[in-house]
């Protein structure tokens, strides 16, 4: 893959864009405080703004790389992060890459998160040169698998015990689109 780091990405709704330490309140007002957002997540809610702040200022940093891929999800209508979106995991030798997201449980059910994930996967599969785009998510958030259906993405299988979040190990539905599939629409 041809590794160019976080762009910013523009859609009808949103924006897509690096993290900056201005967005820490939005980020912890808007869904790293929310226990609705973080139950089928991997890290736990954030106590406080400090916590929030941290992780920013990690990606802040990891910004200076080529391989990093880390977006604040703004609503344009309120110009503010709802959520994040991410290339969790890739591997080169495959060219594929593993997207997860977030977003704040009060914006919920508008297709936000699908306009989001449609923009990241174009710009991995036609910027990046990503093959096979993949995600998953907790057979007990089925909402998360209509988001990456939507997305244009195809149900593989589901691996039992094959993950860890805030519920413990958990079953997960994955998900791909391959860049021949991406290609032809």
């Amino acid at each position: 893959m041809k590794h160019i780091g976080t762009k910013t990405l523009t859609t009808q709704r949103l924006i897509l864009r690096k993290f900056d330490l201005n967005d820490v309140a939005y980020a912890f007002n808007n869904w790293t405080s929310d226990e609705k957002v973080t139950t089928f997540l991997t890290w736990q809610t954030h106590k406080n703004t400090d916590e929030t702040r941290q992780i920013i200022a990690s990606w802040i940093e990891d910004y200076k790389k080529d391989d990093f891929y880390q977006w604040a999800i703004v609503l344009k209508e309120i110009n503010q992060p709802i959520g994040t979106i991410s290339v969790v995991r890739y591997d080169d030798r495959k060219l594929s890459a593993e997207i997860g997201y977030c977003i704040g449980s009060k914006w919920w059910h508008n297709g936000y998160v699908s306009e989001a994930l449609k923009s990241v996967i174009s710009f991995l599969f036609e910027s990046v040169g990503a093959n096979r785009i993949m995600a998953k998510h907790d057979t007990q958030n089925p909402n998360s698998g209509k988001v990456m259906q939507k997305s244009g993405m195809t149900y593989e299988g589901t691996l039992r015990q094959a993950d860890r979040n805030n519920r413990g190990i958990v079953d997960v539905c994955v998900y791909s689109v391959l860049a021949k599939e991406y290609f032809k629409l």
